[in-house]
């Protein structure tokens, strides 16, 4: 058992830790979650499909216990080498967690990819939460509905219906998590709320906004990497990154009339890097065409995905 002292200098209290993983259909509302719980941007949300590709971790403490948050890819049904390497990706974080919490969006209920997840939960041995998100959308007898059903499929541990967004329910869940999780060290330090390297994060951000200003017209394939991180003299950094993109046709999209588009996203971008970073950030951003990246090892490698899946 692990203890830490009590804030007053009383008597030892002991301390929990655990992971757990957040899975879900796509578009359940995983990311928006995982941020609320963190209390900080930790992952990024667009009303694209996919946005998330690998596995990231948002640590939260609460009370005693250090929780890990496992935020997943959205599970689907595969089409392609990238698709099947995200979902690989999603369940293999399922089983490697001390607990998992099936995300469910309370709109569109047990349709289609949610319904398949339930079926595929019944093989994995954790403990199983059941989170019906979106609550503020649906009538009360419906979600009494919707909980009944998927606990007929798989009798879970719990269930809880909150909003991500307005945070309804999310603190009783969160001392649920605290009380639920294994006594132990805590595996990261006190003051870290991701696993993500700074320079992925950047990457992550301007993705973020790239999908927020143009996700009709971009495929979700769309890649950003940051090749140049430099911290200057007078306490600001200087941040260059190269929007990776598989058509010529894409490229005009991303650039924009008179360059508008790219300006847009580099300054929503550099201004939420800026917040994060706490310093002055300048933002170049370059976009090129890179064909069939989706069948590139070294990409899968970056973004901790199984490139053989």
């Amino acid at each position: 058992m692990t203890e830490t002292e009590s804030a007053g200098g009383g008597e030892a209290v002991a301390t929990r830790s655990g992971f757990v993983a957040l899975i879900g259909p796509t578009n359940a509302g995983k990311s928006t979650l995982v941020n609320r719980l963190v209390g900080a941007k930790v992952s990024i949300v667009s009303h694209k499909v996919q946005t998330t590709r690998a596995m990231l971790r948002g640590i939260a403490i609460h009370d005693h216990t250090q929780i890990v948050f496992m935020d997943t890819p959205g599970i689907f049904k595969p089409r392609r080498r990238l698709d099947r390497a995200m979902v690989t990706a999603a369940w293999s974080g399922a089983r490697d967690a001390d607990l998992i919490m099936l995300l469910v969006d309370a709109e569109r209920g047990l349709k289609g990819d949610a319904e398949a997840i339930l079926e595929g939960l019944k093989e994995v041995r954790q403990p199983k939460i059941l989170v019906l998100n979106k609550i503020d959308r649906v009538r009360h007898e419906d979600l009494l509905a919707l909980a009944a059903a998927a606990n007929a499929v798989i009798a879970f541990d719990r269930t809880y219906m909150i909003s991500a967004t307005n945070g309804s329910g999310c603190d009783d869940l969160m001392d649920d998590l605290a009380k639920t999780l294994p006594e132990g060290p805590w595996y990261y330090p006190e003051d870290q709320i991701s696993d993500l390297p700074m320079r992925q994060l950047a990457a992550e951000i301007t993705r973020e906004k790239l999908f927020l200003r143009l996700h009709q017209e971009l495929p979700y394939s769309a890649h950003v990497e940051t090749e140049k991180w430099e911290e200057r003299k007078d306490g600001s950094v200087r941040i260059e990154q190269v929007i990776y993109l598989e058509r010529d046709s894409q490229k005009k999209i991303a650039l924009g009339k008179g360059g508008e588009a790219i300006k847009s996203i580099s300054m929503a971008a550099r201004k939420e890097l800026a917040e994060i970073l706490d310093q002055k950030v300048h933002l170049f951003l370059f976009v090129k065409v890179r064909e069939n990246w989706g069948d590139d090892p070294e990409r899968y490698r970056e973004m901790g995905l199984d490139y053989s899946k």
